[in-house]
């Protein structure tokens, strides 16, 4: 995958997902370029929020490289989340059944899975979270070979889970990953779509 635009402002960027969000503004999700993103990510991933990402010792061209790495797999994709082109955080999808942590559970070819960091916030909105969630969600969904979203959290972090169990997702196992044990938290479409009301 090349990104010929990646100096260009995030509004200049080409996003593969659009969605407005109450609240929030106009959520993107925009492939991320792993060369010229990598400050930004570095940033984030360094401070103590981060800590659950497991890259904070990592120098700004070891978190390229992994990036560009994620890049050049056709089942794993990473996206800069911007809301009104403003940075928002990194979003990770992957196929759990090209992923390690199918030998953690028994995954299906109709799972889909999503790592979330979110950007430091800059002021406190209102159910930010399961706002942003939301239009996540949907768009994993919007793939109709897709009926069930996993997510693995660090079973340290309390918070996330709480987040996601929050949002509607049904806690399962607490398995080990070669790098964390993980709370594995799964979102089927039917419980999605019932919460939507």
């Amino acid at each position: 995958m090349t990104h010929a635009d990646t100096a260009a402002p995030l509004s200049a960027r080409d996003a593969v997902y659009t969605e407005d969000l109450p609240g929030l503004g106009q959520l993107r999700l925009i492939p991320l370029a792993p060369e010229s993103d990598a400050d930004l990510l570095h940033g984030w991933v360094r401070e103590d929020r981060a800590r659950f990402w497991g890259m904070q010792s990592m120098s700004r061209d070891e978190v390229r490289d992994i990036y560009l790495f994620v890049d050049s797999l056709d089942t794993h994709h990473a996206y800069l989340m911007s809301l009104d082109d403003e940075p928002a955080g990194l979003f990770q999808t992957y196929e759990p059944l090209q992923d390690p942590v199918s030998d953690a559970y028994p995954a299906r070819p109709e799972d889909t899975g999503m790592h979330l960091l979110l950007a430091p916030a800059t002021r406190p909105v209102r159910d930010f979270t399961a706002t942003l969630l939301t239009g996540l969600v949907r768009f994993l969904l919007s793939n109709p070979a897709n009926d069930r979203v996993v997510a693995e959290p660090d079973a340290r972090n309390s918070k996330a889970i709480g987040r996601f169990v929050g949002f509607g997702f049904e806690a399962g196992a607490r398995v080990q990953l070669a790098e964390k044990e993980a709370q594995l938290v799964f979102l089927t479409r039917e419980r999605f779509e019932s919460r939507k009301g």
